[in-house]
């Protein structure tokens, strides 16, 4: 086993960042502003269909979603919006490839 890094203040700056970001898009928002199924969001959240379709029920049935699922769907609508933008050279980096 390898030794883990030591975090600097950066990286320990950086994490205080991250735990206290407030990004995320709800489902509502998410399936009004793009042409998408609820089994599409399913996908996106790695949620069942079940799942997604309780979000946007009402009365007792209905669920909520997580700040995961929320993360995941702004995180979505980043990329959707970007796409084009994000250098090459990162998607090698998280491991995706940048052909439409």
């Amino acid at each position: 086993m390898s030794n883990p890094r030591i975090l600097g203040a950066r990286e320990i700056h950086l994490i205080s960042l991250y735990s206290h970001w407030e990004f995320g898009m709800k489902p509502e928002e998410f399936y009004a502003k793009w042409d998408v199924s609820y089994e599409q969001i399913a996908l996106i959240c790695c949620r069942s269909d079940s799942t997604v379709r309780g979000w946007f029920k009402q009365g007792k049935f209905r669920r909520y979603p997580q700040p995961n699922d929320l993360r995941h769907l702004a995180f979505m609508n980043f990329l959707l919006e970007h796409f084009e933008e994000v250098p090459e050279q990162l998607w090698q980096l998280l491991c995706l490839t940048h052909s439409p």
